[in-house]
């Protein structure tokens, strides 16, 4: 009787640690994320599809001097972006495809694939960040005015420019239209369409200031002695330009990146910097 007790207290405390082992074997099996394609299955990157193509599709505006411009006399795009579009194709060794786009339009164009990524001056912002990725900043600025000359000790502030028989020109879409109608309230707000028409329309009196960013601003103002670019040193906001991308694609995003470290470290980029900036 002795023995067979302890045969039948042997039989539960097996059977007690099977089902132990069975339950703890189905929640480990349970925890296991599935594994299928449509979860962990190999993903193709835009930047494995760019050097299969031979070509990398660059969005850009061509009215952003000196970042991105399509000059009507070549037809050809130049400016500080459009060099570093070109290297970025010359290091991937692709060729460059620009394709013209628009502010208002520059987000819904990369979501409809229009393009790989769109460079020309482009601000980093929270909202952009919120639908597309962003790249490493590049350059620092911020938004300041551009005036005429002749009004260079009339607007030494925002206050200065927000009256009512101020007439402010600013592009339409982006965040030069973005912050005038945030931080002006009593000034004439003129929409334009295209963003190269404001600094004439600034220097011909049509409109008296063109609030924009301070590089663009000096740029102008470089090339015609009519305008003047104040508080440059002092702008109204402070911000950063990047790149733009679909977000999502860790690995394109990713070269792009180490491409622009690479850039810095090397020199490159202030080579490029110096050539279209003071």
């Amino acid at each position: 009787m002795k023995r067979t007790g302890n045969n039948w207290l042997t039989f539960v405390l097996s059977f007690i640690l099977l089902v132990g082992l069975l339950v703890s074997g189905t929640a480990a099996m349970s925890a296991e994320p599935k594994k299928g394609p449509e979860v962990y299955g190999p993903v193709e990157s835009r930047l494995d599809a760019i050097m299969k193509n031979g070509y990398i599709r660059v969005g850009t505006t061509g009215d952003y001097k000196p970042f991105s411009y399509l000059n009507p006399t070549t037809g050809e795009y130049e400016g500080h972006d459009i060099d570093l579009a070109k290297k970025l194709a010359d290091d991937l060794g692709v060729k460059v495809v620009f394709v013209k786009t628009t502010w208002p339009t520059l987000m819904d164009d990369l979501l409809a694939d229009k393009y790989d990524i769109a460079m020309g001056g482009i601000t980093r912002t929270l909202e952009r960040a919120k639908k597309a990725q962003l790249s490493h900043p590049y350059i620092n600025f911020g938004k300041s005015p551009l005036i005429r000359m002749a009004d260079k000790d009339k607007y030494k502030s925002l206050a200065d420019i927000d009256q009512p028989n101020v007439k402010i020109g600013v592009n339409l879409g982006g965040t030069n239209e973005k912050f005038v109608r945030a931080n002006l309230k009593n000034a004439q707000i003129i929409v334009f369409e295209k963003n190269l028409e404001i600094p004439g329309k600034v220097a011909s009196g049509a409109v008296d200031v063109m609030i924009t960013d301070s590089i663009e601003a000096k740029s102008y103002a470089k090339e015609d002695q009519r305008l003047y670019a104040p508080l440059t040193d002092q702008t109204f906001t402070k911000s950063q330009m990047g790149f733009l991308m679909p977000r999502g694609d860790f690995v394109f995003g990713n070269w792009v990146n180490v491409w622009m470290e690479e850039m810095t470290l090397k020199g490159d980029l202030e080579k490029i910097t110096n050539k279209w900036m003071d």
